[in-house]
């Protein structure tokens, strides 16, 4: 099995990622061949990740490495991603969630793109789109804000400035922070983290009042081809962004499978 695939990568960008959050939020983690765990820790609740990046033989010891976790960390909530499909946690008492496909861009140009920053164009009813990065915090709060609502990531809401992403985080190396706006008012945003060896896009997110408009594309579109277009990118698609993705030249490269635990008592 190749375990340097644009699966394996797609998997190691998203544990640097976790990694990045972690370092900046002062988490705790856990690194081990084949499996990363991040201790989120805003609140006693606050929902853990752990990612599996490798393939494995015996399913029952990564299924006995993450039960250790889970009691060591004392862990209220937490998703597990298992891009492998081997895993079976429901004697954690995990929910397994819809799989969803890992998807890949080679690297390249983006056809018709602007070679600037800012990139400006027009929605879909004409009125002026503008994309860039958000450099420095007053930028990242917008960002964040976008995010939290337009994902949404509810556990985050109502949006206090800096919970979910630290200014701190623009201090690690690699990773970007990218965001659109309507007339001038935020509209759209994602984040992209760049390993050294592929480019991973997350949280790509509009807000509702603006979607339909071709916000998410313009967004992708400036961070394929601002964000290292000359490394393969990264992602993993809702139901919802797959299309458009596909439209942008990713492809599948697999599923993956998100369990979610919570504790009796969460």
């Amino acid at each position: 099995m190749n375990t340097n695939s644009r699966l394996e990568q797609a998997n190691d960008n998203a544990a640097a990622f976790w990694l990045a959050q972690a370092r900046a939020h002062g988490w705790r983690y856990r690194v081990r061949p084949g499996l990363t765990a991040v201790r989120c820790a805003r609140t006693p609740d606050d929902s853990q990740r752990f990612l599996i990046t490798r393939p494995y033989v015996q399913p029952a010891d990564v299924e006995k490495q993450l039960a250790e976790l889970l009691a060591e960390w004392e862990t209220v909530r937490c998703t597990v991603e298992d891009p492998y499909g081997g895993l079976d946690l429901t004697g954690l008492g995990a929910v397994r969630m819809p799989p969803m496909p890992v998807m890949a861009r080679e690297p390249g140009p983006v056809d018709g793109a602007s070679a600037e920053l800012p990139v400006v164009s027009r929605t879909r009813d004409g009125d002026v789109l503008t994309v860039d990065e958000a450099a420095h915090g007053d930028a990242l709060a917008l960002v964040e804000r976008t995010i939290v609502d337009g994902f949404p990531l509810p556990a985050r809401q109502p949006w206090t400035r800096g919970e979910a992403l630290p200014e701190r985080l623009l201090g690690e190396p690699g990773c970007r922070a990218w965001l659109g706006r309507v007339d001038g008012a935020p509209a759209g945003a994602c984040l992209s983290y760049d390993d050294g060896a592929a480019t991973g896009v997350y949280w790509v997110a509009t807000l509702p009042d603006q979607r339909g408009r071709g916000v998410a594309r313009a967004v992708l579109r400036t961070v394929l081809a601002h964000a290292h277009p000359d490394r393969p990118a990264t992602l993993v698609a809702t139901s919802a962004g797959e299309p458009l993705y596909r439209e942008l030249g990713f492809t599948g490269q697999g599923t993956t499978n998100w369990w979610t635990f919570t504790s009796p008592g969460g």
